[in-house]
């Protein structure tokens, strides 16, 4: 009786967060099991389709989950979760593409299974000829829609049909970088590299690593290509993402300047390497229908394209994605949540999840800093509620993210850090504007110039800069190592993505071991309350601890 989890006949699994034994259950759901609200006593995970076909990409089986939700479970588990998870997880692998003669074949350790999907409408248009009772021909190009359709359908299918090899790039990680610098890869990184190759199996070559940022997904690409010998795309979140791709791909390997090129807004240049942005790709001139740079994707000889934050993939690049089923594909991200609900699609086109670090046992390594999650929160003036009772849904969620308290709350959290690096960050520019004004700091915008972009991080990374206001432009692939306080004052609408980038720009683990500190300022009783609901979800599944402070009462419950 005494254990942390109660398993329900619908699926949901709650988390006795008091019990002493609730941080194992967590790791213990978290491979395949979503969260789905984290009050204060007890969280709700759901077992869904999608997150048992993820964790039976990653190795593991029906009757080790079972047998892991067993030990944890306070009560016996209800029988139909325990033919749920069975069945479901069964159904992985059940189909399986290949190579065929004239195209590819779908081939069936289940006839009937076989007979079932085929007779649907989302994929009898796509059958050539049967081959045998076993198996269908199916048109090359038609390998994308049809992995698509067979996860709609509940039978995600083993992608086995074999990769183009691409144009041959030899180069190296470096042993040693600047000054002599050792350079060796964590054993995760390693790990996580040679998951997604598989020794060069079949099975290997496309799918996603789910890493913490801080946790150098970029050294895990690099790995990747290493082992891959191969030319490749880059995909980034923006130019200056792409730049430290660049950087790093000369740094810490052996390839030469003229071997790595940016393929952006300000430059379109190839290279067996290339780094090019999700803006440039997904870019349609006004009046027309379509995206004139996405060729880029089928146009070369690629043998490997990596998806970086490939939760943000736009949908012009699923479309194209769906046509070159045959390069390799990794993505890499810190969640694969996805606010628009599209993460069969990343699933089913770029691959299933093939690691997963945690963020808590990174942090317990070292890997990455310790943090504190704080939400600070404020209230509304006579005026602000005034105008609030009579607002538009839409402009109630603003009038509270813009709240004049949280000025002063920044002001106040500024001072209690005084020898930090300190980011803050926002959704509303006139809301930075006033804060970058009253603390004499630069702000950073999505209409700030490339150049002057990377002066002030540079600044900051060495010291010059303590304090940097950025909007939500810094939520993807920022490189600054001693951020150690993120104080966050506005937002996307609980998101999750948003959440995850955010707390990421904070993890790097620090030269003294410092504790980095996430302050989420929130007012009260409003949407903007209801939204931070949103994204604590994510916090907590990773295993954060997250204190809820009032403003009046700040200093002391920290003195």
């Amino acid at each position: 009786m005494d254990k942390p989890v109660i398993v329900q006949m619908d699926g949901s699994i709650l988390l006795d967060v008091h019990h002493s034994d609730a941080d194992a259950a967590r790791q213990c759901l978290v491979p395949f099991a979503e969260l789905e609200k984290s009050p204060d006593h007890f969280h709700t995970y759901r077992v869904t389709a999608l997150s048992l076909w993820n964790a039976a990409s990653a190795g593991h089986r029906s009757a080790e989950i079972v047998e892991n939700l067993r030990s944890i479970s306070r009560y016996d588990v209800p029988p139909p979760i325990i033919r749920f998870i069975t069945e479901t997880m069964d159904r992985y692998g059940i189909l399986e593409l290949h190579r065929g003669e004239n195209g590819l074949t779908l081939f069936s350790h289940d006839p009937l299974a076989l007979l079932e999907v085929t007779q649907h409408r989302s994929i009898a248009p796509f059958v050539r000829r049967n081959v045998s009772a076993s198996a269908v021909e199916i048109p090359l190009l038609a390998r994308g829609t049809i992995k698509v359709a067979l996860t709609k359908l509940g039978y995600p299918v083993r992608d086995l049909a074999g990769y183009a090899e691409g144009q041959p790039l030899q180069f190296s990680l470096r042993e040693f970088l600047g000054e002599g610098v050792p350079f060796t890869l964590r054993d995760y990184q390693e790990q996580a590299a040679e998951s997604f190759h598989e020794g060069g199996n079949l099975s290997g070559g496309s799918g996603v690593l789910t890493l913490p940022c801080g946790a150098g997904k970029t050294i895990i690409g690099l790995r990747a290509m290493e082992l891959l010998q191969t030319s490749t795309l880059i995909l980034a979140a923006n130019v200056t993402a792409a730049r430290q791709w660049i950087h790093e791909c000369i740094d810490k390997t052996t390839l030469t300047p003229d071997q790595v090129a940016e393929y952006s807004g300000e430059s379109k240049m190839t290279a067996p390497v290339t780094v090019a942005t999700y803006q440039i790709l997904s870019y349609r001139p006004r009046g027309k229908d379509d995206f004139p740079h996405l060729s880029l994707l089928s146009s070369h000889n690629w043998g490997l394209i990596i998806y970086d934050e490939v939760h943000l993939l736009p949908a012009p690049v699923f479309r194209i994605t769906a046509e070159i089923q045959a390069r390799r594909r990794l993505g890499l991200t810190a969640t694969l949540v996805r606010e628009d609900g599209k993460e069969e699609e990343v699933f089913s086109l770029i691959g299933p999840k093939k690691f997963d670090a945690p963020w808590k046992e990174l942090e317990a390594q070292g890997y990455i800093a310790t943090a504190m999650c704080t939400e600070v929160r404020v209230g509304l003036n006579d005026e602000e509620r005034r105008h609030y009772a009579v607002s538009e849904l839409r402009e109630k969620a603003r009038i509270a993210a813009e709240a004049k308290e949280k000025e002063d709350a920044v002001l106040r959290l500024v001072a209690r850090h005084p020898q930090d690096m300190i980011l803050i960050i926002g959704q509303y520019i006139d809301q930075l504007k006033r804060i970058a004004e009253k603390l004499s700091a630069p702000l950073i915008t999505g209409s700030t110039k490339s150049r002057e972009r990377d002066e002030l991080y540079q600044a900051f990374r060495i010291g010059e800069l303590r304090v940097l206001v950025v909007s939500k432009v810094a939520n993807f692939s920022i490189d600054l190592p001693d951020a150690s306080v993120a104080i966050q004052v506005s937002g996307a609408f609980g998101s999750r993505q948003e959440e995850a980038q955010r707390l990421g720009r904070i993890m790097r683990p620090k030269a003294d071991g410092m504790t980095a500190h996430f302050y989420s300022v929130v007012t009260r009783e409003t949407k903007d309350q209801e939204f931070a609901l949103g994204r604590q979800r994510f916090l907590t599944e990773q295993g954060y601890q997250y204190d809820i402070v009032d403003l009046a009462d700040l200093e002391e419950v920290y003195a």
